[in-house]
C-alpha cells in the first residue's frame, strides 16, 4: 500500500507557530511516527509540506499514478483552494482530510473547509495523532491493517 501525504502552508513552522492551538510537536516528528507506522505496517509512505498552492495541486496530482491512498492537512487552503478541491476530485483512491485542531470550534475564517466534500473522511482536533489515525483509516479500508493488531483495531465492530 502506497500512502501520500501532504501539508499545506505553515504546517513547517509546526512547534512554534500558536502552539496554544497546534501543540509543540515539529512537522519532522509528525513525519517520523508516520513512516515508523509505515514501516510497521508495510506500507511505503511520501511525505510533503509545501506553502504553494499550485505545488499542492501537483502533488495531489502525482498522487493518481503514486499512492493508493491520500491523507492531506491542507491547513488554510482548506478554506479557500477551488483549485486543490478540483484536484483532489480527480484521485481514485481515499483521501483522507487532517486537521490538527478541531475546526469546528474555531473562529468563523477556519470553521468550514471547501474540501471536505472531496474526502472519504475528516480527523481533526486529534493533535499529531491524527496522521496516524488517518494512516490506519486508510490501511483498514483496504484490508492492510498488520494481522499483529487486535481485531478490533484491524475490523473495528461489525
Amino acid at each position: 500500500m502506497r500512502i501520500m501525504i501532504i501539508n499545506g502552508p505553515n504546517l513547517n513552522l509546526l512547534g512554534v507557530r500558536e502552539p496554544h492551538i497546534y501543540g509543540t510537536t515539529t512537522l519532522d516528528a509528525i513525519r517520523a511516527s508516520c513512516e515508523a507506522f509505515a514501516a510497521f505496517a508495510g506500507a511505503t509512505l511520501s511525505f510533503h509540506q509545501s506553502n504553494h498552492e499550485g505545488v499542492l495541486v501537483d502533488l495531489i496530482q502525482s498522487a493518481r499514478s503514486e499512492a493508493d491512498a491520500l491523507i492531506i492537512n491542507p491547513a488554510a487552503y482548506s478554506f479557500t483552494s477551488i483549485a486543490m478541491f478540483d484536484a483532489l476530485k480527480i484521485f481514485d483512491g481515499p483521501i483522507y482530510e487532517v486537521h490538527i485542531s478541531n475546526i469546528h470550534a474555531r473562529d468563523e475564517l477556519h470553521r468550514h473547509s471547501k474540501l471536505s466534500a472531496a474526502v472519504k473522511g475528516v480527523i481533526a482536533g486529534l493533535g499529531p495523532y491524527g496522521y496516524i489515525v488517518a494512516m490506519q483509516a486508510a490501511l483498514q479500508g483496504v484490508g492492510k491493517l498488520p494481522e499483529g493488531l487486535p481485531e478490533a483495531v484491524r475490523v473495528g465492530p461489525r
